[in-house]
């Protein structure tokens, strides 16, 4: 399970998770990736054309020349994780709206594992520490 998704879908059955799953991990991106083309390709905008914000990156095109794209982005390698998350997570919430009814995430952990005794969601098929098979 992606551990970005921002929102919890309520009443969808296995496909549908299934489905979203698939198109999440088809268009999520990578913050070891982000981090890389704003280190080595940041004089170019990279990084930014990476998210998907085409402006700042044609803006970056257009100075490389002067250097300071140069600069500014290795300042940036260090906010590109958390960029990237935060695309994930619009990403998520935008293909769970795609999907169908969401509502916000307020998981309700009210049963623990027989296995491993760790806290798990109520209706949790399998265990998240242990993988074991809950039984209802």
């Amino acid at each position: 399970m992606i551990a970005t998704t921002p929102l919890l879908a309520a009443g969808w059955n296995d496909q549908q998770r299934a489905a979203f799953q698939a198109q999440m991990s088809a268009w999520q991106k990578d913050e070891v990736v982000g981090v890389l083309f704003a280190l080595f390709l940041g004089t170019f905008g990279a990084h930014h054309f990476y998210l998907r914000r085409t402006g700042l990156g044609i803006l970056y095109c257009c100075f490389f020349w002067t250097g300071l794209p140069t600069l500014v982005s290795m300042i940036e390698a260090f906010f590109m994780p958390e960029r990237v998350r935060e695309y994930n997570a619009q990403l998520a919430a935008y293909i769970a709206a795609q999907m169908g009814t969401v509502t916000p995430a307020v998981a309700v952990y009210s049963r623990a594992c027989p296995a491993c005794g760790s806290t798990i969601n109520a209706d949790a098929n399998f265990c998240s520490i242990c993988g074991s098979k809950i039984t209802k």
